[in-house]
């Protein structure tokens, strides 16, 4: 009998590639301020932290920074632009659709954990044609606090009923693997994110090439005796 029953998936740089609408939506904005453009691996490093730490390190990286009710204005200004471009489904990373299907179809509960907004969660999952397989989203505005805090990622396992012990988690960055590592959730990374340390130092249970991979790899987590 399985021991693993729930999987919480980051969303940025996990299930979908954001990045290059992002960028374009984030250049546009900073022009609209006079300010420059960055380039897309530079914005791409600034993903994963919610809407206001990505606008204050695109204005910090472009001119004067900006902080306090000033930041949360413009980031909430930068995230009604941001969910006017929602990605399609050409925008998710190879395997993901199907893998998920199969997971789904195994029984595991899925959830989204992200630092977005929890309405831009929505939409991009729709958008994208992965909504069908989400039983919980959490957003970075679901709860007080956002990830890495472990608030977030319970509040999804308990949504999908679980114990804590029963899950495992799935992201791409430093900021999914200290969220599940202040959860005691088993995690595994891909390796094709937004990390912004090489992968080796993440920390994560196991790493991984491809989304399609990720079945192997909590098998692997249930042989360890993770997941109970």
């Amino acid at each position: 009998m399985k021991t693993l029953k729930a999987l919480v998936c980051d969303l940025d740089g996990t299930l979908i590639d954001t990045a290059p609408g992002i960028a374009d939506t984030l250049n546009d904005f900073l022009a609209e301020h006079g300010r420059g453009g960055l380039a897309p691996a530079t914005v791409k490093g600034f993903i994963g932290d919610g809407a206001a730490r990505l606008v204050q390190r695109a204005f910090a990286a472009t001119g004067e920074s900006v902080d306090g009710p000033a930041l949360d204005t413009l980031a909430a200004a930068y995230s009604a632009r941001l969910a006017a471009r929602p990605p399609g489904p050409a925008d998710v990373f190879p395997g993901v659709a199907e893998t998920l299907a199969r997971l789904a179809g195994d029984g595991l509960g899925l959830a989204v954990c992200s630092n977005k907004p929890q309405a831009a969660v929505a939409t991009a999952l729709s958008s994208a044609g992965l909504a069908q397989h989400f039983q919980v989203l959490i957003g970075g505005d679901s709860l007080a606090e956002r990830k890495p805090s472990a608030a977030p990622l319970l509040a999804a396992v308990a949504g999908l009923g679980v114990p804590p012990g029963a899950a495992a988690m799935v992201g791409d960055n430093e900021v999914d693997v200290a969220t599940a590592r202040a959860a005691g959730i088993a995690v595994v990374a891909v390796t094709y994110g937004y990390a912004r340390v090489p992968m080796a130092d993440l920390g994560a249970d196991l790493l991984i090439d491809g989304f399609a991979a990720l079945p192997d790899a909590l098998e692997r987590l249930e042989a360890r005796g993770q997941g109970r």
